[in-house]
């Protein structure tokens, strides 16, 4: 495929990674993309599941549950107890922990029960310890030595806070007999990937060191750019981040990698899907590329809507192929999340 921007170089890592990334174990590869925390953002995460737990993690639906919700799922008890006594103290107020109690047992991850003026709760089944780790990888796919200078900071930052238990860096190859990237100033402990988009390949030319996600990380908050000013920063501590980690697999559970659609207009008669060898991709017929999300959009002067015609039809299209583009694509994504109802 070829790649004319960042966009459709990141579709194309996440395509090889759901295909070919290898896990030191037996574990089950989930890929997302663009997720982190309000501190950042990463382009492409690989999750590295236990697979009966990815299983079990099914039977509660393909939703996902913030950190308030998976305050309740994990510590819910086997038997009716009182919520203050089942629950530790959350270190907010408990109204809000009671609002979390009801959205659970509305999605029926729980069971709630008053007795007198108390509300008491039940886990369901527990909640499966499904995530072993967590691999963030940044795609630059022309990786110049300013594009490098900037990226640095940031990987500093990935690897000090160990959220993620390895960092990469992809990027395109080229034909120089050493690779650019092997030459920039990047951190010995990010890994470096080099990914050819045209054959879906990938090689990692670097590998990474596993950064201790158990351990309190570092979070820097300013780095300043002379050599006598000290940086600010703050630790966390190592149940914030067990937090954050399993918030980050929640999200990425629910929505993927091929969530594009959400923020396209497959509605548009111009909108389609283009496969080969190396996957699925959009396709804009009008411009003859792989748009990307802010081109894609209601103001794009070639932007036409789907004759009402086409939405009335009925099968294969029931809806309009703008309808059965965003089907096919939600089908691939089931297909990584064994045990969701089709």
């Amino acid at each position: 495929m070829p790649v004319d921007s960042e966009f459709a170089f990141e579709l194309s890592v996440c395509q090889w990674a759901e295909r070919a990334w290898s896990p030191s174990d037996d574990a089950a590869v989930l890929v997302a993309r663009q997720f982190g925390t309000k501190h950042r953002r990463w382009d492409t995460i690989v999750l590295e599941c236990d697979p009966d737990g990815l299983r079990e993690r099914a039977t509660f639906g393909g939703d996902a549950f913030d950190s308030d919700l998976l305050h309740v799922l994990q510590n819910a008890p086997a038997d009716w107890t009182y919520y203050r006594d089942a629950l530790p103290d959350p270190g907010y107020p408990w109204r809000y922990v009671r609002e979390s109690i009801h959205e659970a047992a509305d999605r029926d991850a729980i069971e709630t029960r008053k007795r007198g003026n108390r509300i008491e709760i039940r886990r369901v089944r527990p909640y499966p310890d499904w995530l072993r780790r967590i691999i963030a990888i940044e795609n630059k796919p022309d990786l110049t030595a300013s594009a490098a200078r900037n990226l640095v900071p940031q990987l500093e930052r990935d690897i000090a806070l160990s959220l993620a238990d390895e960092v990469w860096v992809a990027t395109a190859t080229t034909d120089e007999r050493v690779e650019p990237v092997l030459l920039a100033d990047l951190p010995a402990a990010a890994g470096v990937l080099t990914v050819d988009p045209e054959s879906g390949t990938a090689e990692a030319v670097w590998q990474p060191r596993s950064l201790s996600v158990t351990d309190p990380g570092t979070r820097i908050l300013d780095r300043p750019d002379d050599d006598t000013s000290a940086a600010r920063f703050e630790y966390a501590s190592p149940h914030w981040k067990q937090e954050r980690r399993l918030a980050i697999a929640e999200r990425a559970y629910t929505r993927g990698w091929r969530a594009y659609a959400d923020t396209m207009r497959p509605d548009c008669r111009h909108f389609e899907l283009d496969a080969d060898e190396t996957g699925v991709y959009p396709h804009c017929a009008a411009k003859d590329c792989l748009p990307t999300a802010a081109e894609c959009r209601g103001q794009c002067p070639f932007y036409e809507p789907e004759p009402p015609v086409w939405r009335s039809m009925e099968w294969p299209l029931e809806g309009g192929p703008g309808k059965a583009i965003q089907r096919v694509l939600a089908r691939r994504r089931r297909r990584q999340r064994p045990g969701l109802p089709e």
